[in-house]
């Protein structure tokens, strides 16, 4: 399945007008793209990550770009799950309804070969790649459940796919993360009985990301097969454009399926 979006620019009245959207890992180039473009298409935009300086920068960037629009950004360590779903209990709260958490958290680490793999390695990515997601989706599953239209969106990686010797530990990861979110779909298709799924959890896979700071550092370079962080952004709006049991479950491709 290949993920799209029909979203106008600036458009307010689709499936995204009046939600309350929480982004895990708001601190990046792919968190500034997401904030922005969830507050463009009219959604209350609630942002996490661990780095107090770059969320307040992605929070401001998004603010004044789309002045009415309320994002907030909380500093939260999303491997503490009683951290983690004190965000979620506090969210619901303030707004009344979430309606969609964004997983961006994301880290990568290699080896020159598959021998010379560091296992230090898998145990700095299987908490970010893996208990980030354990945690998010343990203390947002209710609340996407309650609000009839919610979403849980992983962004995975095609070694997930296609291991290749020298990325083992993470290429593993982003499969174990990948498992833990179709289990999280099964608890969604199971909850909605007959009628389908109410909430959707669903997985946009890409090569790897681009963004306009890493062209001008390498203007030769061809990052080919790359994903824009601004295309990734309107994948992530697209999972909404669908209804939850046509993405429920499902790994939406952003490159060519392997």
């Amino acid at each position: 399945m290949t993920a799209s979006s029909t979203h106008a620019s600036g458009n307010t009245n689709g499936p995204l007008s009046g939600a309350v959207v929480a982004v895990a890992g708001a601190g990046g180039p792919a968190g500034h793209a997401a904030l922005l473009r969830l507050a463009e298409a009219g959604a209350t935009v609630v942002a996490a990550d661990a780095d107090p300086a770059r969320l307040a920068e992605a929070v401001d960037a998004a603010r004044y770009a789309h002045g009415g629009a309320t994002v907030t950004g909380d500093t939260v360590d999303l491997l503490d799950l009683a951290a983690t779903k004190e965000w979620a209990d506090r969210t619901e709260k303030e707004f009344g309804r979430i309606d969609g958490l964004v997983h961006l958290v994301g880290g990568w680490r290699g080896s020159t070969s598959f021998t010379e793999t560091d296992l230090g390695d898998w145990d700095f990515l299987e908490k970010l790649l893996i208990r980030t997601v354990q945690h998010t989706s343990i203390a947002f599953h209710d609340a996407l459940q309650r609000s009839g239209n919610g979403r849980y969106v992983l962004v995975s990686q095609v070694g997930a796919h296609k291991p290749v010797a020298n990325n083992a530990a993470y290429n593993a990861g982003k499969a174990a993360a990948e498992a833990w979110t179709l289990a999280m779909a099964d608890s969604f298709r199971k909850a909605g009985g007959d009628e389908g799924p109410r909430a959707a959890a669903a997985i946009l896979v890409i090569k790897a990301l681009v963004h306009d700071a890493m062209r001008a550092e390498r203007p030769q370079a061809k990052f080919a097969g790359f994903t824009d962080v601004k295309e990734l952004a309107e994948a992530v709006l697209g999972v909404w454009d669908r209804p939850a049991p046509e993405v429920n479950g499902q790994r939406l491709w952003l490159t060519p399926q392997p």
